[in-house]
């Protein structure tokens, strides 16, 4: 197995489980990690994920740059550059389509949160996977460590990393990370923005779970509908934001239950119970009479206009 995959309530943790490789992402752990996300993405159970690697020496080291066995480096080298001209059909940059198209079975991005809990190296595809498919980073202390593995071996990169990380840390940190591949640990990553806490490695996945059943418990399709807004729309401007927005919490607030039991709870001062439920399709409301219409339009304007 290059993935171990579980489910304890709503929380479902993923470690990439090669270890003895730097939990590399070869081609068997690739193929694992995208049905795993696949399952992740269909399981109304689920609702927040933790992803992790095996031991306290590597989160994901990267790619395993070597031709896959029986294939020569010079047919590999062709492969790749006619892949340029002639891609495989399902497939995006390479890489075949995953949970979700716009990245591939490598990067997905889930419309569920996912934790990164970094026990060790982050480099090259490990650093990429941060990027694009956690939302929110615990680090270890005493080992995470973080590369970008690209310029120093000549090459800007296959995978979405340098796109995602001049778009989620300052510019002289994004360039200094680029330009100069050098490594840096917890403590830089955190001073940069680019991963929220830094634990001692015993409380790396404590505190993991403590942030994912905090998460579980909030509505999982307001949740949903938050994280795919956040992503979707961060580069369109704010007033079509704003708009899309506006859309979602009516949705939310009409066609699911939770929207409900959220405002009960609070005014009944007791924890909500959420449960995700969807509110079937219902008759449309009655015909109003001129004199009740003009009574409601006047009601609107006093509350929205």
């Amino acid at each position: 197995m290059g993935v171990l995959y579980e489910k304890k309530g709503h929380i479902a943790y993923v470690t990439i489980d090669n270890p003895e490789k730097g939990n590399i992402l070869d081609h068997k752990t690739s193929d694992e990690i995208s049905r795993v996300w696949k399952d992740i993405w269909e399981d109304r159970d689920v609702r927040a994920t933790i992803l992790t690697g095996s031991g306290d020496r590597h989160f994901c080291a990267g790619h395993n740059l070597a031709p896959p066995p029986g294939v020569s480096a010079e047919d590999f080298d062709r492969i790749r550059t006619e892949n340029i001209f002639w891609p495989l059909s399902g497939t995006v940059n390479g890489a075949k389509i995953g949970a979700d198209g716009r990245l591939g079975d490598h990067y997905p991005q889930i419309w569920k949160p996912v934790i990164g809990a970094v026990n060790g190296w982050a480099a090259g595809a490990g650093f990429y996977i941060l990027l694009t498919t956690t939302d929110i980073r615990i680090a270890c202390d005493q080992h995470a460590r973080f590369k970008f593995a690209l310029l120093s071996q000549g090459w800007v990169g296959n995978g979405p990393g340098a796109s995602y990380l001049t778009r989620q840390i300052a510019h002289a940190d994004a360039m200094k990370i680029l330009l100069t591949d050098e490594a840096f640990d917890a403590k830089e990553a955190l001073r940069i923005n680019l991963i929220n806490e830094v634990v001692a490695h015993d409380q790396l996945m404590i505190r993991s779970e403590e942030i994912a059943e905090r998460i579980a418990g909030m509505p999982p399709v307001a949740v949903r509908m938050m994280k795919e807004f956040a992503i979707r729309f961060r580069d369109v401007p704010v007033s079509e934001a704003w708009r899309v927005q506006t859309l979602f919490n009516t949705l939310l607030t009409q066609l699911t239950t939770d929207g409900d039991e959220g405002r009960k709870a609070f005014l009944e001062k007791r924890p909500p119970e959420f449960t995700g439920g969807i509110r079937p399709k219902a008759e449309g409301y009655r015909e109003l009479s001129y004199e009740e219409r003009a009574l409601l339009d006047e009601t609107r304007r006093e509350l929205y206009g």
